[in-house]
């Protein structure tokens, strides 16, 4: 371990979504120095992405579900002491000997934009709160300008007021196609169809079981409605189509193996495709946290105060499971109080917050077996379609690596180099691990971002606690509608 002066925070919270923010709030009420960064130039993680200023002055709440609860978690944030940095991207965090020998935790940041400058964030505690990534699965013309994840889909329009197009296909399979269709249609777009892989309604028996979650989704199916937008199970889109840009793509019918059945064609100058999230984990395996597998791919292990199995490391939301916001607003809580104790103050009883997070977790299970990644996608690849786009590696390529006796994601990586391009795996390592035969190995990723030789060259600078750095077309939306 390298040797690092000067003084810690008691807390470093990596990601200000829900889960570090409502950390972050919780251990600054009980007396902790808390140190929050994140990459973005504004308070909300992904889920919270914000409309250019003064959008939301104007339609507060417009494009968000549940935006009042960040609006109160950002006044409580503010008014709880914590320092806030922006603008911060993390690349690594490492166990370091502090002042008087102490364990502490050394979070390495580049902060700013073209003129990035190395800084470092020590802590006697860390929360990982990194949220999570769209799990892309390949097809024929996946690679086509005017294909977006859904989550791309969706943050253009929350973060920057863009419709994806003009007309809009959301395929995939998961509850989160229903806001992505519902935002682009009350937004202006000709959404000409939903088109879920797995049946319609395998999140029933959850869904009446949860009375708010059953709101939400009676909600979207009325947008959808109100706007006329098809709605199909057991269909997928198998492939795009154009030169230049998308023009139309293939849908067909699955069978229960999601095998391809009668297909046709459908016109469309953009289409949002998404197969659920991966969590982020890169900063909890860098440190040793152990790590479980799941159907959304290898998560944190976690205990009932959010604690990993690394001494003064936590995590919470989507890095312990993909969730959703509320789970992880929650598990953010949990944490903060628990870390708080541990560290022997006293931050007071939530009382219902295990309970809670018991009901939520139960129910993010569900939607994971209700929505499986069936193997019947494999069969839509043509030898030409890329698997990875980084690398440029084409399915033929990957075929010839079985030939040659790979029997694994690694040997696959190793002869066709899948994986080995700018996104280091997180777009094709879903993909590559499945061809393979095997479920996704946790991510071991020295660097969790781009980081200049430069920056690698020396030590980073001393901590820093000087405060965040200032904060860096418009749809036409229906008087009180809440398109998210």
């Amino acid at each position: 371990m390298r040797h690092h002066d000067g003084p810690p925070a008691d807390l470093a919270v990596v990601g200000a979504g829900p889960a570090g923010m409502a950390a972050a709030v919780e251990a600054a009420r009980a007396g902790l120095a808390v140190v929050l960064v994140d990459s973005g130039a504004r308070l909300g993680g992904q889920y919270y992405r914000h409309a250019p200023e003064g959008f939301h002055a104007r339609r507060p709440g417009a494009l968000h579900h549940g935006f009042r609860r960040f609006t109160r978690m950002a006044a409580a944030l503010d008014a709880s002491g914590a320092e806030v940095r922006l603008g911060r991207r993390v690349w690594a965090v490492e166990k370091v000997t502090g002042p008087g020998e102490d364990d502490l935790v050394a979070v390495h940041c580049l902060a700013g934009e073209r003129d990035e400058r190395r800084e470092t964030v020590l802590a006697r505690r860390l929360l990982i709160a990194t949220g999570a990534h769209d799990r892309p699965l390949p097809f024929p013309g996946w690679d086509l300008p005017g294909v977006f994840t859904a989550g791309g889909a969706q943050a253009l329009l929350k973060g920057d007021l863009v419709v994806a197009g003009r007309t809009v296909v959301v395929a995939g399979t998961g509850p989160f196609l229903l806001p992505v269709a519902a935002g682009l249609a009350a937004a202006g777009a000709r959404v000409a169809g939903v088109f879920e892989a797995n049946g319609r309604f395998g999140l029933a028996p959850a869904v009446l079981a949860h009375p708010g979650k059953l709101v939400e989704a009676a909600g979207y199916a009325r947008r959808l409605a109100a706007h006329r937008v098809p709605y199909l199970g057991r269909h997928a889109v198998v492939a795009a189509h154009g030169g230049d840009e998308l023009t139309h793509v293939t849908v067909a019918r699955l069978g229960r193996d999601w095998t391809p059945g009668a297909r046709r064609t459908i016109e469309c100058d953009a289409l949002a495709v998404g197969y659920g999230f991966v969590p982020q984990i890169e900063l909890a395996t860098q440190l040793g946290c152990a790590t479980r597998g799941g159907g959304d791919g290898p998560a944190v292990v976690v205990d009932e105060g959010m604690r990993t199995s690394v001494p003064g490391v936590y995590a919470a939301g989507e890095p312990t499971g993909v969730g959703g916001a509320e789970l992880a607003e929650v598990e953010g809580g949990i944490a903060g109080r628990a870390l708080a104790a541990d560290l022997g103050r006293d931050a007071g009883r939530a009382p219902g917050s295990a309970r809670r997070r018991a009901a939520l977790t139960a129910f993010a299970a569900a939607m994971t077996r209700a929505y499986p990644v069936r193997d019947g996608w494999q069969g839509w690849l043509l030898d030409d379609t890329l698997i990875c786009r980084c690398e440029e590696v084409p399915y033929a390529r990957i075929k010839e690596a079985r030939a040659l006796g790979a029997t694994d994601a690694r040997s696959l990586k190793l002869l066709a180099r899948p994986g080995m391009g700018w996104c280091q795996g997180r777009m094709c390592g879903y993909a590559v691990a499945r061809l393979a035969g095997e479920d996704p190995a946790p991510p071991r990723r020295p660097i969790a971002q781009p980081v200049r030789l430069g920056d690698l060259a020396g030590e980073p600078g001393p901590p820093d606690f000087a405060g965040p750095p200032e904060p860096a077309g418009r749809p036409d939306f229906a008087a009180g509608e809440d398109p998210r």
